[in-house]
């Protein structure tokens, strides 16, 4: 039986005594554990991180399923990849417990299906090219681990990010990830250090993946999209500074080619 320690009794009580300036300092407190946490599991988190990359460097796609906040930090993450890194929409795939209104609004009883995440997968016809990872902080969504138990019965890669040590969503992962950041501020208000240790762990993954792609040229995204006038801006003094052209020519070469990259490439 794992133990639910993100449904343990938080370190605090009487929250609704404390002054503003405590409620803040003693959730700041507690948020300082969750990178201490994460230093932890670095070679778990490298070790999915290989997998994911091997993936996608021969064609997969990276999936992630989750219900609740894990759901929405697994689209955020997916979503953010391709104007952060020009790649296609379809590498990254967030997909929700009871589809895309649940994202904004809870969907109840979404995550209780263990058959429904599959059905989910299949509509993007997954195959064992591709890797899914399961997002639960708990461990225990049931939307989670039947997604992942039957990925890996058709020989799907598979991975999780959990916060409960020995969490039954691990058990059918083969590339665990158990971030322990211990009881929340509000008991079982698994939004707060849960949900900020999720989404630092998947911002290394993708990060560090996307840079081993190629994505990342010396610290800059070199293959940014160029949605608005803020990255325009910036996209320009990045060919400012590797063609040495003053700022109007680098923005015309930029909007021709349509990245930094391939800007700077023209040149030769």
């Amino acid at each position: 039986m794992s133990q639910r320690v993100t449904e343990s009794a938080s370190n605090y009580d009487s929250l609704e005594k404390m002054s503003l300036n405590e409620l803040l300092t003693n959730m700041n407190r507690e948020d300082k554990s969750v990178p201490i946490a994460i230093e932890k599991v670095i070679p778990a988190i490298e070790a999915l991180a290989s997998a994911v990359y091997e993936k996608l460097a021969n064609g997969g796609r990276l999936f992630y399923i989750g219900a609740g906040t894990s759901g929405r930090l697994g689209i955020v993450d997916a979503s953010e990849c391709p104007p952060t890194y020009g790649v296609p929409h379809g590498m990254v795939i967030g997909i929700i417990a009871g589809g895309d209104s649940a994202i904004r609004k809870a969907v109840e009883f979404a995550e209780d299906d263990p058959n429904q995440a599959w059905k989910d997968l299949l509509e993007f016809d997954i195959c064992e090219k591709d890797i899914v990872v399961g997002i639960a902080a708990s461990g225990t969504t049931p939307y989670v681990i039947g997604g992942l138990r039957t990925s890996r019965a058709h020989g799907i890669v598979t991975g999780c990010i959990t916060c409960n040590p020995d969490a039954p969503v691990s058990h059918v992962s083969e590339h665990p990830i158990e971030v322990i950041v211990g009881p929340e501020f509000v008991t079982g208000s698994t939004r707060m250090k849960a949900g900020t240790a999720q989404k630092l762990t998947l911002n290394m993954i993708t990060t560090s993946v996307m840079v081993k792609l190629g994505r990342v040229k010396g610290n800059k995204m070199v293959d940014m999209q160029l949605s608005n006038d803020k990255l325009v801006d910036r996209g320009t003094k990045m060919v400012m500074a590797e063609t040495g052209l003053p700022y109007d020519e680098a923005k015309k070469l930029l909007e021709k080619h349509g990245s930094v990259r391939k800007a700077v490439e023209a040149l030769g």
